[in-house]
């Protein structure tokens, strides 16, 4: 069965198209910022946590399995309620909204990340070595000191090289610091509006780090631009630049290098590097670039080479185990709309 939602080629370039039904009407006259609660992405879990078979496997609102990495769109997009256009204005903050895929909880240590690799892309636990990954704690935090992710159909393409950093990408989706106060979960899908970027270069690569908060932070109203951040978090981005700098250390590793001499950039510049890394998934995704070892398995992604029936996606999460001493777990992870000033 392909009866799966066509993508949207506007503005930022594709963008799975949501289901009428999920949509909840608006009340009279309401502006272009709050969100209310219409569709949410489920996680299941295969696997035991902390060992190398762990799975978080992804599920739309339908309830069939997706891939984060390229099925969940990268921009917030509401242009139809129940079916009819809306009309409200589009304003910069509305543009400014983009889906965030949790992997690791701030404070904790495990480096969790989607598995580019694997079909249909779960989060897993990264291995060295032939041992989990666990990042060091860097004084005076405790892992990593923000809800770490990344943003769905992106891709660092290490083949072409970065014009400002003079480095090509480290072949993954770009990386996210969501510096709202909320301790996320690993799975959770949110909205994030973006603030600035850091161009941390890794082993002579281009490794971005978008800086960001949660629409629905407590907060999130305050901050518009990386000049917020370092208004009302003053201390934030120095951590930030001093984290990166220095986690791979306690590895017998150098300390990390950055372009710009390590000065954060800000919205509108980071808003073209998403750009440009969104173009460069969509090439990934229609075979018109060399993906390697890049797994582009989807199941929304209809005109793809790589597109997959519902059937055959569940047929891949089924040859992975199934959580030990219960039955698979389901999480309803995120409710996508609300309010912003709730």
């Amino acid at each position: 069965m392909r009866a799966l939602l066509p993508l949207l080629r506007t503005g930022w370039g594709w963008r799975t198209a949501p289901p009428a039904a999920a949509f909840l009407s608006r009340g009279r006259g309401a502006g272009p910022g709050p969100h209310r609660a219409m569709a949410f992405y489920r996680t299941e879990e295969r696997g035991q946590p902390y060992s190398p078979s762990y799975r978080l496997f992804f599920k739309n609102v339908a309830g069939h399995y997706i891939s984060p990495f390229h099925d969940i769109p990268l921009k917030v997009d509401s242009t139809e309620e129940n079916g009819i256009p809306t009309k409200r204005a589009r304003n910069d903050e509305y543009e400014n909204l983009f889906h965030m895929v949790v992997e690791v909880p701030r404070w904790t240590n495990a480096k969790m990340e989607i598995a580019t690799e694997e079909p249909l892309n779960p989060i897993k636990q990264d291995i060295k070595d032939g041992k989990l990954r666990y990042v060091a704690n860097i004084f005076p935090h405790k892992g990593y000191i923000w809800n770490y992710g990344a943003l769905p159909q992106t891709w660092e393409d290490p083949h072409r090289k970065d014009k400002s950093t003079d480095c090509c990408g480290d072949n993954d989706p770009i990386d996210v610091c969501e510096i709202g106060s909320k301790v996320l979960s690993c799975g959770e899908v949110i909205h994030v509006k973006i603030l600035g970027i850091l161009a941390l270069i890794d082993q002579g690569e281009t490794d971005w780090k978008i800086i960001a908060i949660n629409v629905n932070d407590p907060e999130a109203s305050k901050f518009h631009d990386i000049d917020d951040v370092k208004k009302y978090k003053p201390g934030y981005l120095e951590a930030t630049l001093n984290w990166f700098r220095l986690y791979k250390v306690p590895e017998g590793k150098q300390e990390n290098q950055f372009a710009f001499n390590g000065e954060f950039r800000n919205k509108a510049f980071a808003l073209e590097v998403i750009r440009s890394t969104h173009e460069c998934w969509k090439t990934l995704l229609m075979k018109k670039c060399d993906g390697g070892a890049i797994n582009c398995t989807n199941v929304q992604v209809c005109d793809s080479p790589f597109h997959c029936t519902q059937e055959e996606a569940r047929s891949i999460v089924e040859l992975v185990s199934p959580s030990p001493n219960k039955e698979s777990k389901e999480e309803d992870t995120q409710q996508v709309w609300h309010f912003l000033d709730k």
